[in-house]
Order: C-alpha cells, then structure tokens, then sequence
C-alpha cells in the first residue's frame, strides 16, 4: 500500500525539529525509519508532516567519560556497536545489536528512535533499561531528563510530550565485574524479540549484591522480572539460585500470548532465557 499524502520538512537543527513539532500536532519524528515507514505504508501511522532528524549532527555520536556513556539519538545500531571502548564497557550492548533485525536495520537503525518508538519486541529497549540508563529530551518547554524507568509507559507509548525529542541517552558503565548479556529468541520471520532478557548483577564477597533482570517481547512494555532480581540477592551464584532465579523469572508479569507464541510457552522461554543469560554472562 501507499501512505496517505504528508508534507516533508528536513530539520536543521534540535530547535528547529521542536518548532515543526509544536506548530503541527499531526507531525511525526523520522529517525532510522524502520518502523514509521512500514506503519505509514499500511495506513497504521498517517502523519500530516513527517520531520526528518538525519542531517542534525548534533544527534550522532558517541562518549564514554567520567564512567557515563553519552549516545547521540541518532547514532545507528552500527556506530554504537563499533564506538570505541563500547564493546569493552557494555558486552551486552553487542550482545543485543548483533541480534537485531538484519545488516541494513543495523546500518541505519538509530538508538533514539528504538527508545522512542517502545516497541514492545525491541531488544536494546531492555539493554537500556537493564542498565539504568536515561535519556535527555528537548521541547517547546526546554530540557529535561527522563529515567528508562519513566521513559516506557505502555505498548508503543512513552513518557514523551508530543513536541519533544530525544537528543542523547546516557548509561552508567556498570562498575568493574558486573555480569552482563542478553539472550532472546527470535520470532522467524520478522526477527524480533518472542522473548528477550537482560541481566546485570553485581557480586560482592562472593554474593549477589544487585540484579537488574529485564524482558522483553512477551509483555506491553519492558519489564523487571523483579521476583527474580529478589531472589538472587544475597545469593551466591550456583546452579541453585541460578535456577531458583529462572524459575521465578515470569511470577508477576502480565505475559502476552499470540498465534505464534502462547502466553505459557512465552513463560517457559522467559525462564530458559533467564538462565542461559545468566549462565553465559558467568562464563563469557
């Protein structure tokens, strides 16, 4: 199918993005595109004015300083991936990008965007999060910071105001022995996340001393599987509460069902994930 008929505008700038956003509230944020583009040509998103973000340099790149990561929204899968001393600082940041999508989502698929849009089988929507990551947005009413705590509301729905954008997303480098990864299972046709989760646990004296565990894909939004943080805590990390962890994995989450994946198969992955994650990280 076609879209409906939209105007086009090539933002400049951030502030010139803000103004076409709060002058036009049928207008519609294009970043990568790999979501709006196929949603317009359904005639699922009809966008009267559609605001093109890839010429605003001050959206890409990448830093690490002062033990933070400072990611432009625009910055694609790939830049973030090959950053220097990203892979180094976030295995699970590459974890997560070389499974997503194919080479050509990879190349222009951005951070911000995938942040923006929530999809609900987004993988570094739970990388984000997992790491207690932020992002920093700017709109008709100035600046703001946003927790990913905040950030995910519902299905394909944040926090956002309608004329803001995302300029950068901030994450903590997890501090020195935190085991990280993301495992998912893909759905086979289109390679999204049916499940996904991300762990990141910290150890002190030989327990755990925090633990972020994360899934996505098989509820509206990402989620805490907090039943399995809490039973890591304290714990040392053997096969036993390694399995207690993946056994309480989905007590507590409004699970999802469809035609390809029940809501108890969904269950069943989100615990095999949570241990393989987990067991990976240990032995990565």
């Amino acid at each position: 199918m076609f879209p409906t008929s939209f105007a086009y505008h090539q933002a400049t700038s951030v502030a010139d993005a803000v103004a076409a956003l709060a002058g036009n509230p049928e207008a519609k944020v294009l970043a990568g595109g790999h979501s709006l583009i196929p949603a317009m040509k359904l005639r699922l998103a009809t966008p009267g004015l559609l605001i093109d973000l890839g010429r605003v340099s001050e959206l890409k790149g990448v830093s690490i300083e002062n033990g933070v990561a400072t990611i432009g929204a625009m910055t694609t899968y790939d830049e973030l991936r090959f950053a220097d001393g990203v892979a180094a600082a976030f295995p699970i940041v590459s974890d997560a990008i070389n499974v997503i999508g194919d080479q050509q989502v990879r190349a222009h698929g951005t951070i911000g965007g995938a942040l923006a849009h929530n999809d609900p089988a987004a993988d570094m929507t739970a990388v984000f999060l997992v790491l207690g990551g932020s992002v920093q947005v700017t709109g008709s009413s100035g600046e703001r910071t946003v927790s990913g705590e905040d950030l995910f509301v519902d299905l394909w729905t944040t926090s956002l105001e309608p004329d803001e954008v995302i300029t950068r997303i901030l994450i903590p480098v997890p501090a020195e022995g935190t085991l990280t990864a993301y495992k998912k299972h893909a759905h086979p046709a289109s390679g999204y996340a049916v499940v996904g989760v991300a762990i990141a646990i910290e150890r002190a004296n030989g327990v755990v001393s925090g633990a972020s565990i994360v899934v996505t894909g098989a509820t509206s939004k990402p989620t805490h599987a907090a039943a399995a943080e809490a039973a890591l805590i304290g714990k040392k990390l053997d096969d036993e509460a390694i399995g207690g962890a993946a056994s309480a994995a989905a007590v507590g989450l409004e699970v999802n069902g469809d035609t390809y994946a029940s809501e108890a198969y969904r269950i069943q992955l989100i615990k095999v994930l949570t241990k393989r994650a987990i067991e990976f990280a240990i032995n990565r």
